[in-house]
């Protein structure tokens, strides 16, 4: 058994849904009632609200822009908190869950407990969507991050209730979405001493046998029979053999399919920038450096619970940068999986390096579609910063999909280019391509170009450079510093933009 243990996926969860109008007696068993109203609400609406006129008056008398717009207590015996505020139903995805996460937060201020939610004054299909919305942002919400303190943190949302909704719905995808982001933001907090290398592959195969999955780990020494000479100049600083690339494999049941998803994630469990040694603010959270594959590894779990319709090859590349007289240094030159040679420049651009041998391994499956996840630079973060995420194809066609489904999911992601024009500041004089310019310029772009080389071109590919992998305060419906960023961008292109069969 791990020792480490994550079985938060295996907790049904269940959210009531009422949909009669609310009865004043049933708002006793409620600990905080949340009330959503339209921006331009109909009086007749106040009449339905429990000290509705009253409320409306205050309302009247606050400064827009608010959220909650009032938080109040009904006058009941159990003092229910009563939060409400108005939304425009016009509002784009990422602003909604970002009022849904404000909205759930108003509720922590005291121990939540029940929550109900009260979406009224809307039509049958914005009701379904704001409930979406204000679910995705509670189930984030409920799930504990991991702590080590000596009293164990508590529950504070007990259940979820969606009070007065025009028709039931479904949320199979908000919650097995939930479960993903949950597990890639679990792991990505985990200290490097808690989530060693070792561990995260000894959870990965209790979570393989858990979920079906099939697992396959390459050790460092296969890796050398295998070439992946780029992933083990990374791994050669490590003291142990702890190094990995491991591919879990996902195949739909009771389902016909012939369509593959590659998923390929950085796995850094820490980075010190190598030999060249980051500095202490830049060195901090590196153990946040694995959340590429944490990603992955939600997007796997998500797609799993859902049991779509395709099969998923996952790859994660698992090791850490580390000093020492074993590690590699500037002008080593290394050999790749795919034959090319690779000069390098600065042992700090180490997951270029991992992601290169991966992402060739990933392609000789020729799946239908790739995509990988990478904290990857800083450059990306200094140009669109931690709001957004980066994006890079080999087929530009895709930069439009790639934005509507960034904007459809609340992820937001930015494209740039890649090509030919930008391979002479990668021409090196002693390999056949550089690692990255020593001048640093624009290092997002030749990163993703870097990557590029180790990519079949007949394979789509997308490379998500994960600048909105934390963003302080948390980010659209997430509450946490870490957001797990990814995971509802890629059930956007995969289900609604339909990727597999993009080329059909």
């Amino acid at each position: 058994m791990a020792e480490l243990q994550y079985t938060d996926f295996k907790n049904n969860i269940r959210i009531i849904q009422q949909t009669e109008r609310p009865k004043s007696i049933e708002f006793e068993k409620i600990d905080q009632l949340l009330i959503i109203l339209p921006k331009k609400t109909p009086n007749n609406i106040w009449k339905s609200i429990p000290q509705g006129e009253t409320i409306k008056v205050l309302i009247s008398k606050r400064s827009a822009g608010g959220l909650p717009a009032i938080s109040t207590r009904l006058k009941n015996k159990k003092q229910t908190a009563l939060h409400i505020a108005k939304i425009d139903t016009n509002s784009e995805t990422h602003d909604r869950l970002t009022f849904a996460r404000k909205m759930i937060k108003a509720t922590l201020n005291e121990k939540p407990g029940s929550i109900a939610i009260w979406i009224l004054g809307f039509d049958a299909n914005n009701q379904e969507t704001i409930s979406k919305d204000m679910v995705s942002a509670a189930l984030a919400a409920k799930f504990i991050m991991p702590e080590f303190k000596s009293k164990p943190a508590k529950e504070k949302i007990k259940s979820i209730k969606l009070i007065g909704m025009a028709k039931k719905i479904k949320l199979n995808r908000e919650i097995a979405e939930a479960h993903g982001n949950n597990l890639a933001r679990w792991l990505t907090a985990l200290p490097a001493n808690k989530l060693n290398a070792i561990n995260y592959i000894d959870l990965l195969h209790d979570l393989s046998k858990d979920l079906n999955w099939e697992l396959t780990v390459y050790k460092t020494e296969q890796l050398k029979t295998m070439g992946a000479g780029a992933f083990l100049a990374v791994a050669q600083g490590n003291e142990d053999d702890s190094a990995a690339i491991v591919r879990l494999q996902f195949k739909p049941q009771d389902t016909l399919t012939t369509k593959t998803l590659s998923l390929i994630g950085k796995g850094i469990i820490f980075d010190t920038g190598g030999s060249n040694l980051k500095p202490f603010n830049s060195m901090l959270d590196m153990h946040i450096d694995m959340g590429g594959s944490a990603v992955a590894l939600g997007t796997l779990l998500t797609i799993t619970k859902l049991n779509l319709p395709i099969e998923v090859d996952c790859w994660l590349a698992i090791t850490e940068n580390r000093t020492g007289p074993k590690a590699y240094k500037s002008q080593d030159v290394v050999t790749a999986a795919n034959g090319k040679t690779i000069q390098t420049i600065h042992t700090d651009a180490e997951g270029r390096m991992v992601l290169a041998d991966t992402l060739f391994f990933a392609a000789e499956k020729k799946p239908d579609f790739m995509i990988d996840y990478a904290t990857l630079t800083g450059a990306c973060m200094n140009a669109v910063t931690t709001r957004y995420s980066g994006a890079f194809t080999n087929y530009p066609d895709l930069h439009p999909v790639i934005k509507k489904s960034g904007r459809e999911s609340g992820e937001r992601v930015w494209p740039f280019p890649i090509g030919e024009e930008f391979m002479s500041e990668l021409a090196s004089e002693t390999a056949d391509i550089k690692q990255c310019s020593p001048g640093g310029g624009g290092d997002h772009i030749l990163a993703a170009c870097f990557l590029n080389e180790f990519v079949d071109p007949l394979i789509p590919w997308i490379h998500i450079d994960l600048s909105a992998a934390t963003n302080k305060g948390g980010l659209a419906h997430i509450p946490t510093k870490i957001t797990g960023f990814g995971i509802r961008f890629t059930l956007n292109l995969v289900i609604e933009r339909d990727i597999l069969n993009s080329k059909d």
